[in-house]
């Protein structure tokens, strides 16, 4: 089966940008007749087959509404998913979920506009890059964005800096002096955000900051968010010999690890260490675990809802919010030495 002609190919075929294809595509008068010739002659050629995504929303008709995200298997992601399926059965659109991956988002994001099958996105972390930004613009697919930001978009973005800062602050208030940190082996925006804001609330609490309690795993799955990267954090800190009184982890699924970890040494939490997590997933409530809610399902059911919205007015006034988290407490944060 020969491969799908892309708006790419097009403009590059033709030689001219590939807003100029989206304008000839939309029959505007922004574009000189030899230049639109040039353009349609291409089209022509190459048999390329436009999205219809303009006539769709014109017509009113039901719509195809898709999720592009780098991964389905993440709890994170799927807090997120539940508030769009939730609020999206309340709508006339239809749902497809689409997996960017995590190792290339962009590359994913490339391929998915490339299909041409849904009329509207959201985009759940995965940062809105300069030719992601051209693609959006040229095929005129309404978007919002979740968890990362643009000036040319909605969003819903999410405080990770304000997170770590509750934290640190919380293991301090807890009275812990020596605290530590699993972070992601994997650097992105999400982790070096809550590293930092961590990190200045022990520094505004004129507590030390240790580098050597600052410790990853070094599973690379789903960027080091995962529960066999607390398991093996912890038994790096074992050889290390030294443990922090407190441990602050970059998502509660590294806690789960990390707790685990700690019960094959013989330690309890928190009765020889605290942990908490971020995140506040289901299962954190079981686990006793103290978190850092990010509202991840109201999230998903805000960015639906907006979406909804500009698919109905296109020109209607930018919403670009900014999530704050907030701090949940449990007992494994409860300093038993006190």
């Amino acid at each position: 089966m020969r491969k799908k002609v892309t708006i790419y190919e097009v403009a590059k075929k033709a030689e001219v940008a590939i807003s100029t294809v989206s304008r000839v595509l939309n029959g505007s008068d922004n574009v000189s007749k030899s230049t639109k010739e040039k353009v349609q002659n291409t089209i022509k050629e190459l048999n390329f087959r436009p999205q219809v995504n303009a006539r769709k929303l014109a017509s009113k008709e039901p719509q195809m509404l898709a999720i592009a995200v780098p991964s389905f298997t993440t709890p994170y992601f799927n807090e997120v998913l539940k508030g769009v399926k939730d609020e999206i059965k309340k709508m006339d659109l239809d749902i497809i979920m689409y997996n960017t991956g995590s190792k290339n988002p962009e590359e994913g994001v490339q391929n998915f506009f490339d299909r041409g099958t849904a009329d509207a996105v959201i985009l759940l972390s995965i940062d809105v890059s300069e030719s992601v930004h051209e693609l959006i613009q040229a095929t005129q697919t309404p978007a919002v964005l979740v968890n990362s930001s643009h000036p040319a978009y909605n969003y819903f973005m999410l405080n990770d800096y304000r997170g770590g800062y509750l934290a640190g602050e919380h293991l301090v208030n807890q009275g812990f002096e020596r605290l530590g940190m699993i972070t992601s082996i994997v650097e992105s925006k999400t982790s070096m955000e809550r590293i930092r804001g961590f990190k200045d609330a022990l520094k505004n609490y004129k507590m030390t900051i240790d580098s050597e309690l600052f410790m990853s795993g070094d599973t690379t799955k789903h960027g080091g968010f995962t529960e066999e990267a607390g398991f093996e954090a912890i038994y790096k800190y074992e050889k290390l010999g030294k443990f922090p009184d407190a441990i602050f982890c970059s998502n509660d699924t590294q806690a789960v690890g990390a707790i685990y970890a700690l019960s094959k040494l013989g330690m309890k939490v928190p009765d020889d260490i605290a942990i908490m997590g971020y995140d506040n997933l289901k299962l954190s409530k079981y686990l006793e675990l103290t978190t850092i809610d990010q509202k991840m399902y109201t999230i998903g059911v805000q960015a639906t809802k907006r979406l909804a919205e500009i698919i109905l007015d296109p020109e209607d006034e930018l919403c670009q919010t900014t999530i704050d988290p907030v701090l949940v407490k449990r007992g494994s944060t409860e300093n038993k030495k006190a």
